[in-house]
């Protein structure tokens, strides 16, 4: 005989009655506890959700400012001068790069498992860590200096991102992350490249001081900014939403009723043991198209991040300082179509089509590029290329950290999709990867046109964009599949911490399209 349970639950704005059958069967008395959803005030959660964003969304935004401005102070400083003076030749500069990179990926999983472990806490000591390499890398005086600020840059820059991406899942819900993940992850690449740039050549043109010149300066100055603001996060970053002291006791209520809502299992806010088996699970279909098609994305923007001044170097006759200031508006062109799409899409509750109109205009913009020599067309190109390229990977890593549960899966995967990601970025500037061509994105032999690395980019806009198409198809099918109840043998005979373990892998789980 089935027996039923009545909570009220507030979705979209308002109360309502949310029903839950269940089997006798399937789920038992002794191991199945449901808790009632408390019934939540729109007032009280409005002023919640205010409080939240003013309390983290500037904080992880000036986080991952900082955090791009230091991994791509390296560009300006090659236009500076800085393979000149550290007698680099050739290809060193990828090399140097690829370092990076290789560690970055490499730091991720271990990185985001200590965060769950020890708290948001890690999050600072990383800011600090990459600060102190920045300042450290303004004194460098050998290209092995330079492999060896590299290697330290990537050990604390890789869990930023994917940390930073977990501590908002713990505080907003499933359909409200995308909104913040625009503004914080959208944004910031956006602004850091066009302060970035605009930083940069300020402090190219005030005067040396000391043995600290040229680009320099730049590692210097970011450097300790950098180290400044993460000392602060040891004193303001907010812990775990159960325990920080961010929130009133009716607050803290009110997060883990908020928490427990897009949960199929209520847990009250607490974490679930970390387990191998958890973290071999989080590698699911979806999870690796998405990782996939952030290295695409990776493929077409980081590449061209990097080496932008170097790109615009080539369409005139400018000065160092005037390559950095051309820099600067595809940048702010990402920062308005990131945080609009971002809107949108949340308004939508969709993450596929935005996603895909996002990367179409991509395909058009390397199309340009590899089609005309002419440097209007190629810098208007620019624009579409990094412009609307900028919401891509917020919208991936979002539609992941979605569709992850429960919370070791959810800490694996948004480590899992920037870091196999950062795999397009050593693809753009390393000829390893190429078993049969020695192809790099951007390198010097290839200037002014870089036909070979427009085409490869070319090509990743267009898988991109028909493997997230077909992803989208799939889910679509999932979830009917579990609306018919063709999943529901998944839990039968099984606990509730067994149930809860299954994360996405429940019948009562929806994938977010």
């Amino acid at each position: 005989m089935d027996s039923e349970k009545v909570a009220i639950e507030h979705v979209n704005g308002e109360d309502k009655l949310a029903k839950s059958t269940t089997s006798d069967v399937s789920r038992s008395k002794e191991d199945m506890v449901v808790a009632a959803l408390p019934v939540i005030d729109p007032e009280a959660e409005r002023k919640l959700l205010r409080k939240i964003d003013l309390a983290l969304l500037p904080m992880f935004t000036l986080i991952y400012c900082l955090n791009f401005i230091d991994r791509t102070a390296i560009g300006n400083a090659r236009v500076a001068g800085l393979e000149r003076e550290l007698g680099m030749q050739g290809y060193d500069l990828n090399i140097a790069l690829t370092t990076f990179y290789v560690l970055y990926i490499l730091s991720e999983v271990p990185s985001n498992l200590a965060l769950k472990h020890w708290g948001s806490i890690w999050i600072a000591f990383l800011v600090i860590g990459f600060g102190v390499v920045a300042i450290g890398s303004a004194f460098m005086k050998t290209y092995q200096e330079l492999l060896v600020t590299r290697v330290f840059l990537g050990i604390t820059e890789g869990g930023t991102l994917s940390g930073l991406v977990y501590l908002l899942a713990r505080f907003y819900r499933r359909h409200e992350l995308i909104m913040r993940m625009g503004i914080f992850h959208g944004l910031s690449p956006c602004l850091a490249g066009a302060f970035g740039g605009l930083l940069a050549s300020g402090l190219l043109s005030i005067p040396d001081f000391g043995i600290v010149t040229t680009w320099r300066k730049i590692f210097l100055i970011e450097g300790v900014l950098t180290t400044v603001v993460g000392l602060l996060l040891l004193f303001f970053i907010p812990g775990d939403p159960t325990t920080t002291r961010l929130f009133n006791e009716e607050e803290r209520a009110m997060v883990i009723a908020r928490l427990d809502a897009d949960q199929t299992v209520k847990m009250g806010g607490k974490k679930e043991r970390t387990s191998l088996r958890l973290v071999i699970q989080s590698c699911n279909l979806h999870t690796i198209v998405c990782s996939l098609a952030f290295m695409m994305a990776n493929i077409s923007f980081q590449g061209l991040s990097l080496f932008l001044p170097t790109v615009v170097n080539t369409l005139g006759r400018f000065t160092t300082v005037e390559v950095q200031l051309r820099s600067v508006p595809p940048y702010l062109l990402g920062a308005l179509w990131a945080v609009g799409t971002a809107w949108v899409s949340f308004r939508m509750r969709q993450r596929w089509l935005p996603v895909l109109w996002s990367v179409a205009p991509m395909m058009v913009g390397y199309s340009i590029a590899v089609g005309t020599k002419n440097p209007t067309a190629r810098y208007i190109a620019c624009f579409l290329n990094v412009g609307c390229g900028a919401p891509v990977g917020p919208l991936l890593l979002t539609w992941t950290t979605d569709n992850s549960a429960p919370d070791t899966m959810r800490a694996v995967t948004t480590a899992l999709v920037p870091g196999i990601g950062q795999i397009g970025s050593i693809i753009a500037i390393d000829p390893s990867l190429w078993l049969f061509h020695r192809v790099w994105t951007y390198v010097p032999k290839d200037a002014p046109n870089y036909y070979r690395g427009n085409s490869l980019n070319v090509a990743a806009a267009c898988i991109n964009f028909f493997s997230i198409t077909l992803l989208g198809f799939y889910l679509i099918r999932e979830n009917k599949l579990r609306d018919k109840g063709k999943r529901d043998h998944r839990i039968v005979g099984k606990t509730a911490e067994q149930q809860h373990n299954l994360g996405y892998l429940h019948p009562e789980f929806r994938y977010q399209l």
